[in-house]
């Protein structure tokens, strides 16, 4: 952004701003189609899970198309590793191997283990994004990073999950130079226009579908179909697949509405300085 300072620079004309190298939305919550921004120029989101209630490969597979149709890089934090044993932390990080390949750091924050991991990712002049529902542990990371209990967090609920605290979106220089977001709990996630994110959130579905007869098939009902051929023989999972289906048809639905939403707002545009037009002659 480039800007004019004047009042002893405590106010400023914006001449230009820069635009996004890269960003992190989602579709408005509610009715209303339209996109909504988390955050902009972001290297690197934190994608936050947690290993007690939380854990849901089919959100996670959300925030990944968010992240990689931003072109932000994804990293899977899995916290509160100290409620489980050590063969279901495995369990679950096999599960999130066969959704992503992301870098995948478990931690707790109760005891410090994996802490370190997630401290040597972290690089000076970069930003980083926790991203993830509410209760995960995310302001409670923030302050393990930062040394101190510089913002608020709540105590676990009576079935050991967590609770709602973060109500803004903060960035924080961390010592060695990192910017770290903290964003609030994100109850609703919806797809919205995100072809880029799911060539990439489903990369094996993406190779798969190159073998298809057709080269506009849906995958659903199309014969010589490679993708339906890797379910039926256990090469593909089939909730992956399923997931896969919902997900591409919410983006595409979502992605109509918006087109129409934009024309009306054009011709709404162009109704309104035509009446103007006329009024002035």
């Amino acid at each position: 952004m480039t800007a004019q300072y004047y009042n002893d620079d405590t106010a400023a004309i914006i001449h230009q701003v820069f635009p996004r190298k890269t960003f992190l939305r989602r579709k408005t919550p509610g009715k209303n189609i339209d996109f909504q921004m988390i955050a902009a120029n972001i290297d690197t989101a934190f994608i936050v899970q947690s290993c007690h209630f939380d854990f849901n490969p089919s959100r996670l597979e959300r925030y990944l198309i968010m992240a990689t149709d931003g072109h932000v890089e994804p990293v899977v934090i899995l916290t509160k590793t100290d409620l489980i044993t050590r063969d279901e932390l495995e369990r679950k990080l096999a599960i999130i191997s066969s959704v992503t390949k992301a870098r995948v750091i478990a931690l707790s924050n109760i005891t410090g283990i994996g802490l370190d991991a997630l401290r040597q990712t972290l690089c000076s002049g970069k930003t980083y994004c926790l991203l993830g529902s509410s209760g995960v542990g995310k302001t409670t990371l923030t302050n393990r990073l930062i040394g101190q209990e510089a913002f608020e967090t709540k105590a676990t609920s009576g079935t050991g999950e967590g609770t709602h605290a973060t109500t803004r979106r903060q960035l924080v220089v961390l010592d060695q130079g990192a910017m770290l977001i903290d964003t609030p709990g994100m109850r609703e996630l919806g797809i919205l226009g995100a072809d880029d994110g799911f060539n990439s959130g489903f990369e094996e579905i993406s190779e798969l579908a190159a073998n298809c007869r057709y080269a506009n098939c849906s995958h659903e009902h199309e014969p010589g179909c490679a993708v339906r051929a890797a379910v039926e023989t256990g090469e593909l999972d089939e909730e992956r697949y399923a997931n896969y289906i919902k997900l591409k048809k919410e983006s595409e639905y979502h992605g109509m509405s918006y087109l129409d939403k934009r024309k009306k707002d054009k011709a709404f545009g162009r109704f309104i300085k035509s009446v103007k037009k006329h009024m002035k002659g």
